[in-house]
């Protein structure tokens, strides 16, 4: 049996200026206890990368941008190259969440070519997937997340699925406080394994990290994490606070 290192994400999203980012970054820091079994990532706004960065420098906690783009420069007003994300001291990238699909309508041709651009620029790159409630409603919740899978890597070998991890964030449990069971998540992880396993092979599977986000809490982190095929999270409003993203940090 494959052991996947556990990953643990903080996303942001538009929250925190320079002073409460550093303050809430070092506050997690001081959470951590130096597990040797998982590791922690901090995705602040672009607008202070390098600051959160350069405050958790030596403290083993992985930076990130939210998003990133696929050119290295040019005529892309309010982007991101990956050489910039690298500049500000991240090594990693959010691409496709689903609030870049759903609010701004980023298609999956976007997020593909975005994978591909961080993939070139040396980024670790977390792909997000999932389905709205009018998809699971209507039984489409595996066909839109194999479409989202497939052509957010397409293009992507094998070799390079060491630098890509998924995250499953079923839209209708993000900011609701509604959290798909653990059933219900280990079922839908289970499924993007086998599709790995598909689309290139069983070692590729067997590696490849697959987070879920959707309203983790303290409360159910535990129980997520208890599951074979779920390898993290991926927190949003748990993770402005640090005593709570430290509690789910530290998951038993």
């Amino acid at each position: 049996m494959t052991t996947r290192k556990a990953l643990m994400a903080g996303n942001w999203k538009m929250h925190m200026n320079a002073v409460e980012g550093c303050r809430l970054a070092a506050d997690v820091a001081a959470q951590c206890r130096g597990y040797d079994d998982r590791e922690v990532l901090l995705a602040p706004p672009f607008t202070i990368l390098s600051e959160v960065s350069h405050a958790l420098e030596g403290k083993g906690i992985i930076t990130a941008s939210q998003n990133v783009c696929w050119e290295e420069k040019g005529a892309f007003t309010g982007e991101i190259a990956p050489n910039m994300v690298k500049d500000a001291g991240c090594s990693a990238a959010i691409v496709g969440h689903s609030e870049r699909r759903q609010i701004f309508g980023e298609s999956n041709g976007m997020i593909n070519k975005r994978v591909k651009g961080g993939l070139a620029g040396g980024l670790l790159i977390i792909l997000c997937i999932g389905e709205t409630l009018e998809e699971r409603e209507a039984d489409r919740a595996f066909t839109v997340l194999e479409e989202q899978l497939r052509k957010g890597l397409d293009g992507v070998d094998g070799g390079q699925m060491e630098k890509i991890v998924i995250a499953y964030e079923p839209v209708w449990a993000i900011g609701t406080g509604k959290t798909a069971s653990k059933e219900q998540a280990q079922e839908v992880h289970a499924f993007l394994r086998g599709l790995l396993g598909r689309i290139y092979e069983k070692d590729v599977a067997d590696t490849t990290r697959i987070l879920y986000g959707g309203s983790v809490k303290p409360a159910n982190v535990n129980e997520l994490m208890a599951q074979p095929d779920i390898d993290g999270v991926l927190v949003g409003g748990a993770a402005l606070k640090a005593d709570s993203f430290g509690s789910i940090i530290n998951f038993q």
